[in-house]
């Protein structure tokens, strides 16, 4: 049985990741600070599903002398850091929150590993890091040099800092790179909340691009597989794309909620936001090889998942 700290443990990825390492048998720490860019309501009713079996520290991960005592207190095995201020929109309302939590955070949290000893790293990084690439699928050999928002440049810079720490201090080191993560207990600031909430409420649905998006959708427990087989396979420096490799266009993904709403959507199509790009498909043949990343639900059935989850928490009929 190995024991893992995991941050972001009560954030949506995070919990799901929380679970999956329990139900198997791992010991897990976490470490949350609940902030309030989002309701910490959620985030605590993600927690209460796992207080038993898990502690969770309410503490920021820049908090260099917290995080120390933690360390000190626990022999861990492996790091899985998954705590980061999210959002490419609201990177650009707030940039140095991204900078605090995702960089200064980052970097805490290597420096503790050095200190302990902790040899294994594995962190989230984000299909963002490809910026405005035109070239689909987006392959992990794919330049990621233009960030073309704050959120994805803090992104990148964990990479760069993570393979420092691998090449100074041979901390094993596995970067995952997210692509639009959905699923039930999701972030209301995500499309899917957001655009379920406004159609049941009567309200206009923001569509940017005029609806001319395609995004690769990735159930979170096939995110959390790919989290966990990273852990385990613990090697010594990588970089794997995450994703469904399914691009969905936009304006399907809507038709998809409509129907398991019974509820037609009211759009307010809009120009395509700063910071965003028309289409995101990841390129899984790497981490289907040495991960054996396989990700199994398709959009139809994810959206189910989520829409009965969401009526079921909010106590709608």
């Amino acid at each position: 049985m190995k024991t893992i700290l995991v941050t972001g443990a009560a954030g949506f990825i995070g919990s799901w990741t929380v679970e999956g390492l329990l139900k198997r048998g791992d010991k897990v720490i976490g470490i949350d600070n609940f902030s309030e860019y989002y309701d910490p309501v959620l985030k605590r009713a993600r927690a209460k599903k796992f207080e038993k079996q898990c502690q969770i520290h309410e503490i920021d991960i820049t908090d260099a002398q917290g995080i120390e005592k933690i360390f000190k207190q626990n022999k861990f095995d492996q790091v899985c850091h998954l705590a980061a201020q999210a959002g490419v929109r609201y990177s650009l309302e707030n940039p140095f929150a991204y900078e605090h939590t995702n960089s200064l955070g980052t970097l805490t949290l290597l420096e503790a590993c050095k200190k302990n000893s902790v040899g294994s790293f594995v962190y989230a990084s984000s299909s963002s890091v490809y910026g405005g690439n035109t070239k689909v699928p987006f392959s992990v050999e794919d330049s990621v040099d233009k960030p073309i928002s704050l959120y994805a440049a803090t992104k990148r810079y964990n990479e760069l800092m993570a393979y420092t720490y691998f090449h100074l201090y041979k901390i094993h080191c596995t970067g995952l790179r997210f692509f639009t993560v959905y699923g039930p207990w999701g972030r209301p600031d995500m499309a899917l909340f957001k655009f379920a909430k406004a159609i049941l409420g009567g309200e206009a649905i923001d569509v940017y691009n005029h609806g001319k998006m395609k995004r690769d959708f990735t159930y979170v427990t096939d995110i959390a597989a790919g989290i966990m087989a990273s852990l385990d396979k613990n090697y010594p420096y990588e970089i794997f794309n995450l994703g469904n490799s399914q691009t969905v266009d936009l304006l399907y993904f809507i038709e998809c909620i409509e129907k398991e709403l019974g509820k037609k959507a009211k759009k307010n199509l809009m120009a395509l936001q700063p910071g965003d790009v028309p289409e995101t498909s990841a390129d899984i043949e790497k981490s289907r090889k040495m991960l054996g990343f396989d990700p199994k639900v398709r959009i139809e059935q994810g959206i189910h998942e989520f829409i009965s989850w969401y009526k079921s928490y909010f106590k709608l009929s």
